[in-house]
Parts: structure tokens; C-alpha cells; sequence
């Protein structure tokens, strides 16, 4: 029973950890998880709530997590590549390539029209990526991503603060640094480049942005 409860509120401290991470509030995340009130995530911070496996994997999703990640386990990808690796020779591990949507162009300067269907697709091995764009202008240089190179992005509608996401604001898209600010109902875009200023949205303009993903590699063009 002890050791039920301190599991119980391991996983708690995670999932508070992780909602601080994304900048949510209980309210947020409360709504996230279809609850009416705040208390029921203060009880699941807290450690007052079981995480039975529904439980675990409804909020994983709600905080773009993995329940493994809650538990305090290695991910799934890794644990996949360890039980992969023991039946290759030392030092050898899978090599596997998949291919994922290149869905065009998106804006590394002002936003451009956002096209989401694709009809190409690229290689991609090494890297948990879910499409691909072409970025286009030089907002991002400072993060060394020119124009033309392919951005690799995973699927996921938040990012942490500073990490650089596809934004989608009204049908238009661009890729930035993201920042939300939920105490000033504000978010702002920064850009790499210090020839470009903040783009910033307050109060209902924050209703016209999403997040597509989170870029996480980049391969140089030519």
C-alpha cells in the first residue's frame, strides 16, 4: 500500500513536471482531460488518484507524453532499439529508413499560405519525425536553417517555450520560435534573425494560431 502510494505520487510530480513544462495551467489540462474542476488534476499532482492504464495513457496524451515517460521509464523507441540490439554484434544496431510527407513550403520570413496535403514524400532514419517541409527565406539562419533545406517535424498541438514550431496562423504557416504567455494572453514568434521583429498576438488573435508540430532535425539543402 506504502509503495502503491509513492508510485502514485511519483507519477504525479511527473505530470506536474510536465505541465509546467507546456505552460498549462490546472484549469487547462483539467479541460484537457474533460474534467469540471481543477481539483482532480491537483489530486492527480498530489499522488491522491491511481493511475490505473486507461488513466495513465489518457493523460500522457493530454500532455504530448508517453505513459512510459510518467512511469519514469525509458520510451518505447529506446526500449525497442535495446531488445533490437542484443541480437545484432556489438556496436551494430538496426538500420531502418521510413518514409514521411513532404507537405511543401513553409515561411522562415512573413507566413505563407499553408497547403497540408502533399504529394511527395522524403527518407528519414534516426529521427522520430512525422513530416517534412521545405523551409523557405532567412528568419531562421541564426538556427542554421536556410532556405531550401528540409525541416523534419513531429506531429504534436503544444511545444515547450523557445522551441521552434510550425505555426499555422489563420491558413497561413511559418516556422519560429514559439512563446505563450497564458498570464498576458500572449504569444510570440521570434525569429533567429535579428533583421526580423517579434510577431506577437494578444487576447483573441491567440484564436487563430495552432501548432502543426515541432521541428526537431533539419537537412541542408544545396
Amino acid at each position: 500500500m506504502v509503495e502503491d502510494k509513492m508510485i502514485n505520487q511519483e507519477i504525479g510530480d511527473r505530470v506536474k513536471k510536465r505541465r509546467q513544462e507546456l505552460g498549462l495551467s490546472q484549469d487547462e489540462l483539467a479541460k484537457r482531460l474533460g474534467y469540471q474542476y481543477r481539483s482532480a488534476v491537483s489530486k492527480l499532482e498530489k499522488g491522491g488518484t491511481v493511475f490505473k492504464q486507461s488513466l495513465l495513457k489518457k493523460v500522457a496524451d493530454a500532455l504530448n507524453t508517453t505513459p512510459s515517460t510518467l512511469m519514469g521509464y525509458e520510451s518505447n523507441e529506446e526500449q525497442e532499439l535495446s531488445s533490437h540490439s542484443e541480437l545484432f554484434v556489438k556496436n551494430l544496431v538496426p538500420f531502418e529508413m521510413k518514409q514521411i510527407p513532404l507537405l511543401g513550403k513553409i515561411a522562415c520570413g512573413e507566413p505563407i499560405f499553408a497547403n497540408e496535403e502533399h504529394d511527395a514524400y522524403v527518407s528519414v532514419h534516426g529521427v522520430h519525425a512525422d513530416f517534412a517541409l521545405e523551409a523557405q527565406g532567412d528568419s531562421m539562419i541564426g538556427d542554421r536553417i536556410h532556405n531550401s533545406d528540409i525541416v523534419f517535424c513531429r506531429n504534436q498541438p503544444t511545444v515547450n517555450n523557445g522551441e521552434i514550431a510550425v505555426v499555422i496562423i489563420d491558413d497561413e504557416a511559418t516556422l519560429k520560435h514559439f512563446y505563450y504567455y497564458p498570464d498576458r494572453a500572449m504569444v510570440i514568434l521570434k525569429a533567429s534573425n535579428p533583421a526580423y521583429e517579434d510577431l506577437i498576438y494578444m487576447d483573441d488573435e491567440i484564436e487563430k494560431i495552432r501548432i502543426l508540430g515541432k521541428a526537431v532535425a533539419v537537412e541542408f539543402g544545396i
